[in-house]
């Protein structure tokens, strides 16, 4: 005996009270699904078992709408979910309208005299001939969230007319319960993107601010004051900016300085790395998905080109992705628009763009890495941020900053000598500020007292961690050299620990009156015919392997130490 049986049979409809406890039995049944943690299409799926059990209904389908009154959600019990689609596509839209319009249910007994249906095209009206229809709007407040709609046999005679009325009843209130639940699960999904808006844009709790709430860019240099001013002068006009510079000078936090200068600043900040994702996964993070778009996708999920709507997209290493993907990204960027993964609705988003990368990206378009009209599109604004030896000195004051982040976490009371602070401004640094921090805090840690001296250095002990990045290819059984920075920006090499010796017994320049960095060349030996592979290391070295300004350094054109580098087999080192 099957369930619609034995409902029958437990309470028979001849009566008024025969109907109600069954319907009171039917809505105990949709109660309890409704109040079980489960998807939404899912509840809804069982909400129409249900309802199937009590109904004599052909087809049945809830569908749920958006802001804009689109239907968002479709889902019926016997069909998968384009066959809901279908289903729902081929009510009329008059029909649709009246119910949204009217907030009331709608009968229609017989579609057979129904002007509306005759008209429709779908085989489905036309093969369900002889069918009533009873659509139901799903309200949340005072909105309509959705609507409810079924088709059952039209009544054959007088003792079936009032079943159509009786359903509308049913179907009323079980529409009403529908909508306190849609309302509940959309509750819980805003909240959850709010959380996940805050987590992806709220800076570290250990971050400097300066008095407008921003995180403060340590640097009195004229290069980096430079930088700030055309922040100021760009952030309040809505144009993509491109931050250009080798890894580990900031650019992240030059972007979130751009955002908080801009009038978006109270608007969503969110950031993502393009070089750490796969060309799959990032079109589903940037993007988002519809549920099933693939294998895990067991849920719709918001990209982040809508979670940072009126906001700012912050895209780090925007040279790593591949030429496929830039052809989507470049969509979005020219039309604000664009498809979310398995899904065919077109969403609209008004976001500015930062991006950063520390690729040269004219020698990628050159290459045919990079398509010349993403990086027009990209580099409206190019601000290039120097690598920490082009204004060495800042470096006292971020040492000083780092060194105090570090207390802080660690509740300690560590100083640094000025001695110290000395030898950190003549230091090459290749990996810039994020190797000072990392500097900063490896020596802390290891430090023998309350300050932090010249002997604590690991450069002191011959141990310099950064000095292979700077060993030429034909001196592999040669000594590791450290690499040091002068006051007129000539780059010498630094015989480790002897330098740093030498800088602890030497007064520091500031006690002598002299502002020039002493010279390690004095001892070094005369030098001999160099070879053209020779020369080259030396001025890619001298440049931080920039090309550009290698070429200026050996006065030639950027193209030809591109061929001289391929020529003597000189790979191109990135930091």
């Amino acid at each position: 005996m099957s369930a619609k049986q034995l409902i029958y049979k437990q309470y028979p409809v001849e009566g008024q009270s025969g109907w109600s406890d069954m319907a009171l039995f039917g809505l105990y049944e949709i109660s309890k699904i409704l109040c079980a943690p489960m998807e939404t299409v899912t509840l809804i799926k069982r909400v129409i078992a249900v309802l199937e059990s009590f109904i004599d209904l052909h087809h049945a389908v809830i569908a749920l709408f958006d802001d804009r009154q689109e239907a968002e959600i479709i889902a019926g019990a016997k069909s998968d979910q384009q066959g809901a689609k279908i289903y729902f596509d081929s009510i009329p839209e008059q029909i649709i309208g009246q119910i949204v319009t009217g907030k009331m249910p709608l009968i229609i007994r017989d579609i057979s005299k129904n002007p509306h249906f005759l008209n429709a095209r779908s085989h489905i009206w036309s093969i369900n001939k002889k069918s009533c229809v009873i659509g139901v709007p799903i309200m949340t407040r005072d909105k309509v969230s959705g609507i409810l709609f079924i088709d059952r046999p039209t009544p054959r005679n007088d003792k079936e007319s009032l079943a159509p009325d009786r359903d509308a009843r049913m179907l009323t209130m079980v529409a009403s319960l529908l909508g306190q639940t849609v309302r509940l699960h959309q509750m819980v999904r805003l909240e959850h993107e709010f959380l996940l808006r805050q987590s992806l844009s709220q800076p570290a709790k250990n971050e400097e601010k300066t008095e407008t709430g921003r995180r403060e860019i340590i640097g009195e240099s004229p290069v980096i004051r430079a930088i700030l001013e055309k922040i100021n002068l760009i952030a309040k006009n809505n144009v993509t900016v491109l931050l250009r510079g080798e890894s580990g000078t900031g650019k992240e936090l030059f972007a979130q300085a751009i955002h908080q200068a801009s009038p978006r600043k109270d608007l969503p900040f969110i950031k993502l790395n393009c070089a750490a994702l796969p060309e799959s996964v990032l079109e589903s993070e940037l993007f988002g998905h519809e549920k099933g778009a693939f294998t895990g996708a067991v849920n719709m999920r918001k990209g982040r080109f809508e979670l940072a709507d009126g906001g700012i997209l912050f895209l780090d290493e925007i040279g790593e992705i591949s030429p496929n993907f830039q052809a989507k990204l470049l969509r979005v960027l020219q039309e604000g628009e664009f498809e979310r993964v398995g899904g065919t609705k077109t969403l609209k988003v008004d976001v500015r763009v930062i991006a950063a990368t520390n690729v040269n990206l004219e020698e990628a378009v050159s290459r045919g890495n990079f398509r010349a009209d993403l990086y027009y599109r990209l580099s409206v604004i190019p601000i290039s941020l120097p690598p920490l030896r082009e204004h060495p000195s800042d470096i006292p004051l971020l040492a000083k900053q780092f060194l105090k982040n570090f207390n802080q976490e660690n509740k300690t009371s560590l100083t640094i000598t000025d001695t110290a602070l000395e030898v950190l401004s003549r230091c090459y640094f290749p990996g810039n500020i994020r190797e000072l921090e990392n500097c900063i805090r490896r020596t802390a840690t290891l430090a023998r007292g309350s300050k932090i001296s010249v002997e604590d250095f690991t450069c002191y002990e011959d141990n310099c961690l950064s000095s292979i990045f700077w060993q030429r290819p034909d001196e592999n059984k040669a000594k590791h050299i450290c690499k040091t920075v002068n006051s007129d920006g000539e780059v010498n090499e630094c015989p480790s620990s002897a330098s740093c010796q030498t800088a602890a017994a030497t007064p520091s320049e500031a006690e002598k009156g002299n502002h020039s960095a002493p010279s390690f060349k004095e001892n070094a030996p005369s030098p001999e015919p160099r070879s053209q592979r020779d020369e080259l290391v030396d001025a890619m070295e001298r440049a931080g392997w920039v090309q550009a300004k290698a070429a200026r350094i050996l006065g030639m054109t950027p193209r030809q130490i591109g061929y001289a580098l391929r020529k003597n087999g000189i790979s191109i080192k990135k930091f």
